[in-house]
């Protein structure tokens, strides 16, 4: 069973939440953390190199 739609569904219900209550900032922030913290999933579980991302090649 794939768990990825069941993520996608939390982090929309979170994002409408903070959209509801806390306007538009709120939003904006959850966004944010919630990407941050996605990368920082991917880049944990070794699927993506952050030096890589960031490094300026030459």
């Amino acid at each position: 069973m794939a768990m990825w739609p069941i993520v996608g569904l939390a982090f929309g219900t979170v994002l409408g939440l903070a959209s509801a209550f806390g306007g538009f900032w709120a939003f904006a922030l959850v966004l944010l953390l919630g990407l941050a913290g996605f990368l920082a999933g991917r880049a944990f579980e070794g699927e993506i190199d952050l030096a890589e991302l960031f490094t300026r090649r030459q």
